[in-house]
């Protein structure tokens, strides 16, 4: 996450001066919807038709958020439909960039550009404000559709089903309600409280953001303990977007953001949970560890500044996760 001013790359990731060292999360800025007859969604303008190779994806491996939107595009059969570009694990002083010297990255592969920052000047040209990933991208219309990856996923769960054929819906209609409220707690206090944690420059912030995390795991556990997902015997959005703060948790959140109470093997439901999970059809795929450790360990400057890579845990993944009893 970075910010553009007069074109130039700042880095926010500790801005935290004004807020008793609490880490605060910027809000998304490109707000359309793809659909799939091209009307307007929920925000936003209208003209983006659900159609095949129109859209392209620019996401980081490491990023939780654009992992969301990798795991969608597999789970709903989007893969053929919908193309990606890759960033490079390093975010240093230039933010994002599409170099292509560690393995997996990608480049800018529409346009060739340097920077992630470009694509965001490509569609406004005298645009200030963060830089992130993912972005949705129109080669049509050369215009970013969206910058948010929870209305992402929505859109690759519902707009391309007629041309997929992939009807399963991780967001039925019957469970908006119950599935809005257990995403918005464990966005504040899980998906978000790692980073409230690990990017805390007050010893108060820090205490106030690990405690709220580990109560909010404790009860994900016990509620895992009842139900196989999160809203019952369905999967939903609402355990995908667990499950990439999740996969991240032992190998980088709990050393490198001092979550440290636990870890996520240490919680036999979440652990069993987090297995399952990774082995559905195509979510191994997109979780790749080596961009992930390296970017966390290497970016943060604030945290690691020798930029020492761990050794870290050996974890099994691919275990047995006997979780079909529930």
């Amino acid at each position: 996450m970075g910010l553009l001013v007069d074109g130039t790359w700042q880095d926010v990731w500790y801005d935290t001066k004004k807020s008793g060292g609490a880490f605060q999360r910027s809000v998304a800025s490109f707000r359309n919807w793809v659909t799939e007859d091209g009307s307007a969604g929920p925000s936003g303008e209208g003209g983006f038709k659900a159609e095949s190779g129109r859209y392209h994806l620019y996401v980081s491996h490491a990023c939780p958020w654009a992992n969301r939107a990798m795991i969608f595009r597999a789970i709903k059969g989007l893969t053929d439909h919908i193309s990606v570009s890759v960033v490079h694990p390093d975010m240093l002083g230039d933010g994002w960039t599409f170099s292509t010297d560690f393995d997996g990255a990608t480049g800018d592969t529409l346009y060739g550009l340097p920077f992630a920052r470009d694509v965001y000047l490509k569609d406004t040209p005298d645009m200030t404000g963060r830089v992130t990933v993912p972005i949705l991208w129109d080669k049509e219309r050369e215009k970013i559709v969206s910058n948010e990856s929870s209305e992402i996923i929505r859109m690759f769960n519902s707009a391309f089903n007629g041309i997929t054929g992939v009807t399963q819906d991780f967001y039925p209609e019957e469970l908006h309600q119950e599935i809005d409220q257990v995403n918005a707690r464990i966005y504040d206090e899980v998906n978000n409280g790692v980073y409230k944690s690990g990017f805390a420059t007050s010893q108060a912030a820090y205490d106030d953001a690990v405690q709220t995390l580990f109560h909010a795991l404790d009860w994900l556990e016990d509620r895992l303990s009842r139900n196989r997902y999160l809203i019952g015997a369905r999967i939903t959005e609402a355990d995908w977007r667990l499950f990439t703060t999740l996969i991240r948790f032992d190998l980088v959140y709990h050393l490198h953001f001092k979550c440290n109470r636990k870890r996520i093997i240490d919680y036999p439901n979440l652990w069993g949970y987090t297995r399952e999970l990774y082995q559905w059809a195509g979510v191994a795929d997109t979780v790749h560890f080596d961009h992930i450790v390296r970017h966390y360990h290497y970016s943060h400057d604030m945290i690691n500044p020798a930029r020492i890579l761990p050794i870290n845990p050996v974890l099994d993944f691919n275990a047995p996760h006997e979780r079909d009893h529930l």
